[in-house]
């Protein structure tokens, strides 16, 4: 491309993605041919990884490129600082109009609102600097109207959509089963907001753009369009990572022992509940539902191709910057648990393809990077390809070199995350050990080798992930692994201390 080449930007954002789920990082089960080609003509980030969780703090620490710890938007419903700059308006001060394809999981800042503001009731608003071309809250209204117009009879209800064709005929509250979802594949989620993307695409050719696509595919309920959800054969999937028993899993650690047996999040089908029913499935159950989740990430995979094949024969391809990650990961099973919210790799490690169409970016394509990245990079990135610099509230760096085959030097050597479980222990007015919320946080430190994890007021966790890449045995009580832990809790120490001066810059 041209030096006076318009620089456009796409970022595509699927929801409860996991890192392993792509068939180019050798998945022995989901096939993803087309994100597999983009990866091939860019590079593939293999240790790429989310900073917090769930949704609206991974995407708070997305969008501003901070740490959970500064920008302080820990939970859903948290509101974040109208202090904070962010990649939509910086992007807007280099000329370009964001636009919103889907949603962004934020709660505004209430002290810049009048206090009757119908915003300050939801945590569903839209980033501010995005335009909403097509805003998805919690209730996808513009998909829901779209499928009333298709002639579909469908409920305004929150997720009723989502609900399968057929049940099971088991009699229970929830269907585990490959029944499709009411909706076709060519009117799903992702197939409206693609389509929605190349009609806006096709009409602005005279300026250049940012589209972010945020697709809730494919987040639970689990559920998928034919053909997709007879893709996968239940019987070819691979048994969870997890113990021989719930209670097993349990003696690992305190907050396992409470957090295993009153799951929140999302429940994995329509009419189930995650306190209820998670530990109740049986393992054809659990194979299914894997393999529903995989078919949801066929569909979502054959719409990205559909999109880039847009690009490709619209002129785009080659003067856009293509990223394409997720905010967070997904159990799915794994440590007899579903949703993301744990210390896990399962939680936090999520996909990142990056294609610069640069001549820079010719020396790696088809390259895959084993250094660590996270979300907070993702934000400089996109400034970086577009001659800004980032602010200084920014704790992330370019991704550009590494997408250019180059190694930064001084880039870090593991990768960081934040949860904040009180609201997900609260749910039933309980907590762990009678701990008030403050004290409710965990903080990961995850290297090649080891992951440490620092509870606010419980006992830590070490895992050595050479030995035990499941993270199911705990050495941090064993005297052999002792100067191992105060290694890490130092470096966490120090690393928290590093970080925390943005805060001071902004």
């Amino acid at each position: 491309m041209g030096e006076n080449t318009p620089r456009n930007i796409l970022l595509v954002t699927a929801d409860e993605w996991r890192g392993d789920c792509l068939s180019a990082v050798g998945h022995p089960t989901v096939r993803t041919p087309n994100l597999d080609a983009l990866a091939a003509d860019g590079v593939l980030f293999r240790k790429h990884f989310s900073q917090a969780t769930p949704c609206g703090p991974a995407r708070a620490s997305l969008y501003t490129g901070m740490y959970a710890h500064n920008h302080r938007s820990v939970d859903n419903g948290i509101p974040l600082a109208a202090r904070h700059t962010n990649l939509a308006l910086e992007v807007r001060r280099a000329g370009l109009d964001p636009a919103l394809f889907g949603y962004t999981d934020t709660m505004l800042d209430p002290r810049c609102l009048d206090p009757g503001d119908v915003r300050t009731q939801s945590y569903h608003q839209v980033l501010p600097g995005m335009t909403p071309v097509v805003a998805m809250d919690d209730h996808f209204r513009p998909w829901i109207a779209y499928l009333k117009r298709k002639g579909y009879d469908v409920s305004t209800k929150v997720h009723s959509v989502f609900r399968p064709v057929s049940d099971d005929g088991l009699g229970r509250e929830f269907s585990v089963s490959n029944a499709p979802a009411l909706y076709s594949a060519e009117d799903s989620q992702a197939s409206f907001l693609v389509g929605q993307v190349i009609d806006y695409l096709s009409v602005n050719r005279d300026r250049p753009w940012l589209v972010h696509i945020s697709s809730f595919t494919p987040h639970p309920p689990f559920v998928a369009p034919a053909p997709y959800n007879s893709m996968y054969d239940p019987d070819e999937i691979a048994a969870p990572v997890r113990a021989a028993t719930v209670d097993e899993e349990a003696a690992v650690h305190p907050w396992l022992a409470h957090y295993l047996f009153n799951q929140g999040g999302s429940p994995f089908t329509v009419g189930a509940n995650s306190r209820r029913d998670n530990l109740k499935l049986t393992d054809a159950d659990l194979r299914q539902i894997s393999a529903t989740y995989f078919g949801m990430i066929s569909e979502f995979d054959a719409q990205m191709g559909r999109l880039i094949d847009y690009l490709k024969s619209s002129g785009f391809y080659d003067n856009t910057l293509i990223i394409i990650t997720s905010d967070h990961g997904e159990h799915l099973g794994d440590h007899w648990m579903f949703a993301k919210n744990s210390y896990f790799d399962q939680t936090f490690h999520v996909p990142l393809i990056i294609r610069d169409p640069s001549n820079a970016g010719d020396a790696a394509r088809g390259t895959q990077v084993d250094a660590f990245s996270e979300s907070i990079d993702i934000m400089p990135t996109m400034l970086d390809w577009l001659g800004r610099t980032p602010p200084a509230q920014c704790d992330g760096a370019s991704l550009l070199p590494l997408c250019h085959g180059n190694h930064p030097e001084g880039w870090r050597q593991e990768a960081h995350a934040h949860f904040d479980y009180r609201n997900a222990l609260n749910s039933n007015g309980e907590t762990v050990a009678g701990l008030p919320p403050e004290q409710c946080a965990l903080t990961v430190l995850r290297g090649e080798r080891f992951k440490y994890v620092h509870f606010t007021a419980l006992p830590p966790l070490l895992f050595d992930l050479q030995e035990d890449p499941g993270e199911l045995h705990n050495l941090a009580d064993d005297p052999a692994y002792r100067d191992i832990v105060l290694e890490h809790a130092q470096k966490l120490l120090s690393w928290r201390m590093s970080n925390e001066l943005s805060i001071i810059a902004t």
